[in-house]
């Protein structure tokens, strides 16, 4: 039990860090501030309240997520045994362009895919003017023409071997997880390597004369004290929003979903097939996520409130469960979760940050929340103060970052929603009015009708999302750049046919040298993956 006045050295030092709130942005919190500020002798408290439950989705995530595991010293195969994990190497996207065929079958539905690979590069000249030239074979998808992830992802393939060390990949990769049980792991590698943990519930903040945090009272473990505090508690806010007063900038006029039924489903009896990629499949009001873990599938409706009930959205996602399986599944259990779309004003007010649902939060479209968690945590951890006379200008630093972060993200994700050619609803004729897109997208979208997006339209270091994933996301919806008359284009035509048939070629082999993924992790679970 602490009950120390928070006081600072000579130079206002920062000796004693609390996070409050647990969960994935926690724990993740934690162990990234322990691993940069260990070495400086600064003590990290996390303070769990064992009443409230955490929103426990968020299954998807982006390859950042290899690196800070590693970096962490968190065993890949640790990693995959214990939190039901899949290998994912992309997103694909169902029914997002046109209004859906309700005659053809799932497996039958026009679609996309944002793969996690880098588009090919030739020294000749830029490939996505040959495509947009026409210069690809007929009828080849974008993503077919300029990388090989595609095709491996339609034949359920896996994006390493069993011989290929952690955290490597003949392909670049994420991971679906189940999310508590991230949770658990991370929590375990934190206390081991000195965070601190107290379960407890914050029942008040005090405040010092100077307007920083200077305690939390705790129903069972007395007065907490620090210099710094990290809000990780969720949407509720309590330290940046509610003890701070940082305002919510509201952002449900761009982006209209804000609640989703979820459900955990049993695979059929005999079920050998897991996609190694999130399926995203539009849907009238909204869209469905469907994730294939090790043990279960996790799916997810989100949708607009504006536009449909809640049991309309109920039924939508039963519908969708059982129109995957031979069998009607009768007992389903569905959790409705709301969603506050948007962010805080500021990010780091005083001696306070907040990571997590208590910084902002968009819809999961593109596994945002723990791609965006993940990196400003790893933000407020290598840019920390060494004391508090210098706080407030790193702060200025991280919330004008992180400002940057959050907008483009939001640019990002209605990019999907305004592209599409759906109008089979409000909700999809509403995201496609160009008074809901940001004046940032529509202006990035005027140029690109004329020229196609290059390195050059993506200057800032904070985008999160850059080239790759706008070229993928815009000739995946059939976006029409008009390419500029040059001649290097026609003169290096023949050399790029021969280039995109070498692609095509390639991808076809893949689709049989690499392993399939369920057989894959069976044998990860069995042997191992070697250390290198």
């Amino acid at each position: 039990m602490e009950n120390k006045k928070a006081n600072h050295g000579a130079d206002g030092a920062i000796e004693h860090i609390v996070v409050v709130g647990g969960g994935t942005a926690g724990w993740l919190s934690a162990n990234h501030l322990l691993k940069q500020l260990g070495k400086r002798n600064i003590r990290i408290t996390l303070i769990e309240s064992p009443d409230i439950a955490t929103v426990g989705v968020g299954e998807g995530t982006v390859p950042m997520m290899r690196q800070t595991l590693q970096e962490l010293g968190i065993r890949e195969t640790e990693f995959i045994q214990r939190c039901d994990v899949t290998f994912k190497q992309g997103i694909k996207f169902i029914d997002w362009l046109d209004n859906p065929d309700d005659s053809l079958a799932n497996a039958d539905k026009p679609y996309y895919h944002h793969i996690f690979d880098y588009p090919l590069i030739h020294e000749f000249s830029d490939l996505t003017e040959h495509y947009l030239s026409g210069h690809a074979p007929k009828q080849t998808s974008f993503v077919d023409a300029v990388a090989f992830q595609g095709k491996v992802c339609d034949q359920h393939r896996a994006p390493k071997d069993i011989t290929t060390p952690e955290y490597q990949g003949q392909l670049h990769y994420a991971y679906h997880l189940d999310a508590g049980k991230f949770s658990e792991l991370l929590k375990e590698h934190a206390i081991k390597q000195g965070v601190h943990h107290v379960k407890a519930n914050v029942t008040d903040v005090k405040l010092a004369k100077s307007g920083d945090i200077e305690a939390l009272e705790t129903d069972c473990a007395g007065v907490i004290s620090a210099q710094f505090f990290v809000d990780c508690s969720g949407f509720r806010s309590l330290l940046l929003g509610q003890a701070l007063g940082v305002d919510f900038i509201d952002k449900s006029d761009v982006l209209f979903v804000d609640k989703a039924v979820v459900a955990q489903i049993a695979y059929p009896e005999g079920h050998q097939d897991i996609p190694s990629y999130t399926l995203s499949t539009a849907q009238k009001h909204g869209w469905i996520w469907d994730i294939g873990l090790q043990s279960r599938r996790g799916v997810g409706h989100v949708y607009s409130s504006r536009y449909c009930s809640e049991q309309e959205a109920k039924a939508t996602l039963i519908d969708y469960i059982n129109a995957g399986v031979h069998d009607a599944q009768t007992e389903i259990k569905l959790r409705t979760i709301d969603m506050k779309i948007g962010y805080r004003e500021k990010f780091w007010s005083r001696n306070c940050a907040a990571i997590g649902l208590s910084q902002g939060f968009v819809e999961p479209l593109e596994a945002t929340g723990l791609l965006v968690f993940d990196a400003t945590a790893k933000l407020l951890a290598s840019q920390f103060p060494a004391n508090r006379s210098h706080m407030d200008i790193v702060a200025k630093q991280f919330n004008s970052r992180v400002n940057e972060s959050w907008l483009r993200v939001i640019d990002f994700i209605k990019l999907h929603y305004c592209l599409s050619r759906r109008d089979d609803s409000e909700f999809w004729r509403a995201n496609r009015d160009p008074s809901s897109c940001p004046q940032s997208l529509q202006d990035r979208l005027v140029l690109w009708r004329h020229q196609a997006p290059s390195a050059y339209d993506f200057a800032s270091r904070f985008e999160i999302f850059n080239l790759e994933n706008y070229l993928y996301v815009l000739y995946g919806m059939e976006f029409d750049s008009q390419v500029p008359n040059n001649s290097d284009l026609e003169q290096n035509k023949a050399q790029a046919q021969a280039f995109f048939a070498r692609v095509a070629e390639h991808g076809n082999t893949l689709t049989t040298q690499m392993p399939d993924h369920a057989e894959l992790l069976n044998k990860i679970n069995k042997f191992g993956l070697q250390t290198r």
